[in-house]
């Protein structure tokens, strides 16, 4: 299976899962122009998309989903919760899956599963080609055994890693900001990450990216450095998600 991304961060996320026929965009969070704009330089157009899987509401994960799915006639899943926060325009399009109900989307078998953020009913997901699992987990506060149980045994991890605690507390962020983001309905700071990075069985994996960085606080190689020392890796080996740039694709293989 092969997986990037088109942008990730607080000013927008998308990221690509594709196999066989089937190229999945989870989440739109640029305008729909800016995201035709950004395939392109992943050799993709619009009419190569199958579907767009979306995590949750917040606008830097929807902003582009109503004109993109309407324009190209594109099947959108969602849980309940948030496709009772998409415009109403879209919903003919809109395909309701629970987030505890494996689903398949084509080539591809996707494992929702639930995430402590503050949104309606938010979710995230392994992808499954049938011989390897990406995991993708970014937008959550906080760790479950849920969690934890979906993410062992995956070949690649999309992981997220928001903030440096001391630079979110040191930063300009206003007081409830910082509590909202730290908070266990916000986002998993790196220590939070590298701890989860532990408690799972990582024994097959062969990609870790991490996703979501915050531009003002915190920095590439902060985070290297501490996944790098968790894993007992190179520093070079842990990927990151640029707000810009995303990252290119990658691709699991047989070992």
């Amino acid at each position: 299976m092969r997986f990037a991304s088109l942008g990730s961060g607080s000013r927008g996320n998308a990221t690509l899962m594709s196999h066989g026929k089937t190229t999945l965009l989870v989440d739109c969070g640029f305008s729909a122009r800016e995201t035709e704009k950004r395939l392109q330089q992943y050799q993709l157009s619009t009419t190569d998309l199958t579907a767009i899987v979306v995590t949750h509401e917040h606008a830097d994960h929807i902003n582009g989903v109503r004109v993109l799915a309407r324009k190209y006639q594109l099947p959108v899943y969602a849980t309940a919760g948030t496709a009772g926060c998409l415009p109403a325009d879209v919903m003919d399009l809109v395909h309701e899956f629970s987030c505890h109900e494996p689903f398949e989307i084509n080539d591809i078998a996707v494992e929702p599963f639930p995430v402590p953020h503050d949104a309606r009913e938010p979710s995230q997901f392994v992808f499954n080609d049938g011989q390897h699992r990406v995991g993708l987990l970014t937008d959550v506060g906080s760790t479950t055994p849920v969690i934890e149980q979906a993410l062992s045994h995956c070949h690649a991890l999309l992981l997220e890693a928001n903030h440096d605690m001391t630079m979110l507390n040191e930063g300009e962020y206003p007081d409830h900001l910082k509590y909202r983001v730290a908070g266990k309905l916000g986002h998993l700071n790196n220590v939070q990450s590298a701890s989860l990075l532990k408690r799972i069985d990582i024994s097959q994996l062969q990609h870790l990216v991490a996703m979501h960085l915050s531009e003002k606080n915190n920095h590439p190689s902060i985070v290297r450095s501490v996944f790098s020392e968790t894993l007992g890796c190179d520093q070079e080996w842990i990927g990151i998600a640029d707000q810009e740039l995303g990252f290119q694709w990658r691709e699991t293989h047989n070992n």
